[in-house]
């Protein structure tokens, strides 16, 4: 008897810890790792900033073109620009114009 309640005296706490140690390592873990954790939290930070500058980047290039297009409307058509634009789509020069050709940078 005195043997058993020495070995409940030792084994019980030490199984009471194992098993406390074991919850709280689990909850810990998925506090870091988890798919709301420490982790994911710093991706998802991550992400909206390239997101928010993708989204500065794209509504600059839509400010730009919304100029480009302001100068084709109906009641002020810019001329020049509507040339110069029809005929950089269709690749197209006019007979008495004078072309230059340019040596393209290279890209390395």
């Amino acid at each position: 008897m005195v043997i058993r309640r020495r070995w409940r005296a030792i084994v019980f706490p030490l199984v009471l810890y194992a098993v406390s140690g074991s919850v709280t390592s689990y909850f810990v873990w998925h506090a870091v790792n988890g798919g709301r954790g420490l982790k994911a939290q710093d991706e998802y930070q991550a992400r909206q900033e390239a997101l928010s500058q993708e989204l500065a980047e794209l509504r600059t290039e839509r400010a730009a073109w919304d100029r480009r297009v302001a100068m084709l409307r109906a009641e002020s058509v810019d001329r020049d620009l509507l040339d110069e634009q029809t005929r950089s789509m269709l690749g197209r020069v006019h007979k008495n114009d004078l072309v230059i050709m340019l040596p393209q940078a290279r890209k390395d």
